[in-house]
């Protein structure tokens, strides 16, 4: 399976800009496309992950793992955020050990949503 990295490339990171300016949103897509996606990681913008007052803001999703949200990010934190992202992609189920995440992931989750397919009792 592949992990995919989505980043809001809308978001304007709380800041106030001219229709035509870049948004922080596009500029941490750029960085991190540049970089390149590690292995079992694809990049994915979209238009909007209703993160505005957090943003800019990405989410790592695979079928059947924990999907994460992060926010108050920068271009800069693009090796951090390719880092974790390869991380998730070596888990089983989407939950990395605490201490094994980059510190941005430990400080920056925005929320955590449970996989589409839990077992029956845990639905419960």
């Amino acid at each position: 399976m592949t992990a995919t990295l989505y980043v809001c490339t809308t978001c304007r990171a709380g800041e106030v800009l001219e229709e035509d300016a870049p948004r922080p949103g596009a500029l941490l897509h750029s960085a991190l496309t540049e970089a390149g996606a590690p292995d079992a990681v694809e990049i994915v913008g979209v238009a909007c992950l209703s993160a505005c007052s957090q943003g800019a803001a990405v989410a790592l999703s695979e079928p059947g793992k924990w999907t994460y949200v992060y926010g108050r990010l920068t271009p800069a934190d693009a090796p951090d955020i390719l880092s974790g992202a390869a991380a998730y992609a070596a888990s089983a189920d989407g939950l990395v050990p605490w201490r094994e995440r980059p510190v941005i992931f430990r400080k920056q989750s925005l929320a955590r949503v449970p996989p589409f397919t839990l077992p029956l009792e845990a639905a419960e």
